[in-house]
């Protein structure tokens, strides 16, 4: 009997990892997550968006419009990204960054900083701002490798009641 042929690619592999990382946040607007893998394929770090430690979800906002920053998640939010880089427990230099939603020039200045070398995406929505312009060019610069993945799974969750015996 021959081998299937049909299986998930690493980067279809990796990027669903992202994709199941996403599902903690709860952000009711973008959920983004991200994996960073090593060159053995080893799973390094996950991370997701959300607040920081010790900063309640309840407390914050999540609004994405307001009178003034206070008001507005953006001020407090931790980007999947640098969530996966300040998780892991060993240096990412040499990694693969998988990531839902393509970096913004916040997380490209640590992702580059962190030594990671490629990073593989899924959506580029705000390809056309200044932010991510600026990502763009300071990725390309550093000589991070881009790769953006079309053919993605796509997560439902289904949850299951707890059944009381």
């Amino acid at each position: 009997m021959p081998k299937r042929s049909d299986t998930l690619s690493w980067d279809e592999y990796f990027m669903g990892l992202a994709h199941l990382s996403a599902l903690r946040s709860k952000d009711p607007n973008t959920q983004v997550g991200a994996a960073i893998v090593d060159d053995n394929h080893r799973v390094v770090s996950v991370g997701y968006n959300g607040f920081p430690k010790g900063c309640s979800d309840d407390v914050f906002p999540w609004e994405r419009e307001g009178r003034n920053l206070l008001e507005m998640k953006y001020a407090f939010v931790v980007h999947a990204e640098l969530n996966a880089i300040l998780n892991s427990a060993r240096p990412v230099r040499g990694c693969t960054l998988y990531v839902s939603l393509f970096p913004c020039n916040e997380c490209a200045k640590a992702i580059i900083q962190a030594g990671i070398v490629r990073i593989v995406y899924e959506s580029d929505k705000y390809a056309d701002t200044e932010a991510t312009q600026a990502s763009k060019m300071m990725l390309k610069a550093a000589g991070v490798e881009l790769c953006r993945i079309e053919n993605t799974i796509q997560l439902q969750v289904k949850k299951i009641p707890n059944e009381s015996k």
